[in-house]
Formats: C-alpha cells, sequence, structure tokens
C-alpha cells in the first residue's frame, strides 16, 4: 500500500460518498413525504454543538442541515476509500463501512444528547435508520467498486 494508492483510495471514496448521500436523500424524502414526518434535526443539532455553529433562524438551519447532511456523507465516503486501501473487498468492506457509519450515529447523537438513548428508538424507527444507512453504505459501495475498475473493465464489484 503506497500513499499514492490510499489517497486514490480515499479520493474515490469522496466521490463514492457523494452517491451514497444522493441515494439516502432520496430514500428519507420519500419515507418522510409516506409517513409525514419532519426531517431530522439532529445530525445538524449534533454538528452545531460541536463546532459552536448558531443558526439565527429557520433558513439559516435548513442551510446548515443541508451542508451537515452532504458533508458527513460525502466524508464518510473517505472511510469507504480507506477500508479499501486496507485491503478489504466487497461485500465485507460495505458491511464493515455500514457498520461504521450507522455505529458512530448510534453512539453519537445519544451521547450529544441529541437523540434519545437506542433503546428508546423503537423497532419501528430502528429498522427505518437501518434501511436508510444500508442504502447509503450499499450505494457507496457500488459507486466505489465502479469507480476502482480498470478501464474498459466491467468488473469491479469486489473492490
Amino acid at each position: 500500500m503506497t500513499v499514492g494508492n490510499v489517497a486514490a483510495a480515499v479520493g474515490r471514496g469522496l466521490f463514492a460518498g457523494v452517491v451514497g448521500t444522493a441515494a439516502m436523500t432520496v430514500s428519507s424524502t420519500l419515507e418522510m413525504k409516506l409517513r409525514g414526518r419532519a426531517a431530522s434535526s439532529a445530525p445538524a443539532v449534533a454538528a452545531a454543538k460541536v463546532l459552536g455553529v448558531e443558526p439565527k433562524d429557520d433558513a439559516a438551519k435548513a442551510r446548515f442541515a443541508s451542508v451537515v447532511h452532504w458533508a458527513y456523507g460525502t466524508g464518510w465516503g473517505a472511510a469507504r476509500g480507506m477500508v479499501a486501501a486496507l485491503g478489504l473487498r466487497n461485500p465485507a468492506a460495505g458491511v464493515t463501512h455500514l457498520g461504521m457509519v450507522w455505529g458512530s450515529e448510534l453512539v453519537m447523537l445519544p451521547a450529544l444528547e441529541v437523540a434519545p438513548p437506542l433503546k428508546e428508538w423503537g423497532a419501528t424507527e430502528l429498522a427505518i435508520d437501518a434501511l436508510h444507512h444500508a442504502l447509503y453504505a450499499t450505494a457507496t459501495s457500488l459507486a466505489f467498486a465502479v469507480l476502482s475498475r480498470p478501464a474498459g473493465s466491467n468488473r469491479g464489484w469486489r473492490r
């Protein structure tokens, strides 16, 4: 593993993270509309706490939430690249990435007191959250595989 290989994997991971974030955005938007619920503010509130940011009004809060959502998903794509740089391949790489992304949410949001503890979520909410994160990790891994395949090759899912 060379520095160049790691950097290339992280770069591909960042692009793949954008794809995964787009997939999660579509799934969560559809789910919100179907269930008639508002968007979750917990990730943005957590980021605001950590960064010391205080959006001044609802429009600023919405912009900040969007930036946090896209930056978080894109940034976790870099972690997916690192998983590949360490030699793990799909499907194990995708499952590892899912565990990293979703596991951090399940620990950090309650720790920052912006979401209730996991035991209070209920089976339905937990399953829906798992679905969105699994979709993110799958889309990110598929995009990473496509970006990793050699020019002119139809192979790449194993990356």
